[in-house]
């Protein structure tokens, strides 16, 4: 993560989009406190998976592996046609 920023609960009710906005691009966490006191945490949703349920090393690896061949970039639609003509392929 990127670092953490702390804010009134009044001051991220009333900038709520800018704050979503550092947290997303920024990789930044949000602490909301009330009358002085940590209450919450506003985290990506990146950085919640991440923390949540960790990658399995399985997943990263392909993910690399993905990102090497250029295939991490394929649309749904790409994918759709991908996978159409493999089980075509197959039922012959």
């Amino acid at each position: 993560m990127g670092g953490q920023i702390v804010v009134t609960a009044l001051n991220a009710r009333a900038n709520l989009g800018k704050l979503l906005r550092r947290v997303e691009e920024e990789g930044q966490s949000l602490v909301i406190e009330k009358r002085g006191r940590p209450r919450a945490v506003l985290l990506s949703i990146r950085d919640y998976v991440r923390l949540a349920a960790p990658e399995p090393e399985v997943l990263r690896i392909i993910g690399s592996e993905s990102i090497q061949k250029g295939t991490s970039k394929l649309n749904s639609k790409q994918v759709d046609q991908i996978v159409r003509l493999a089980r075509r392929s197959k039922k012959r």
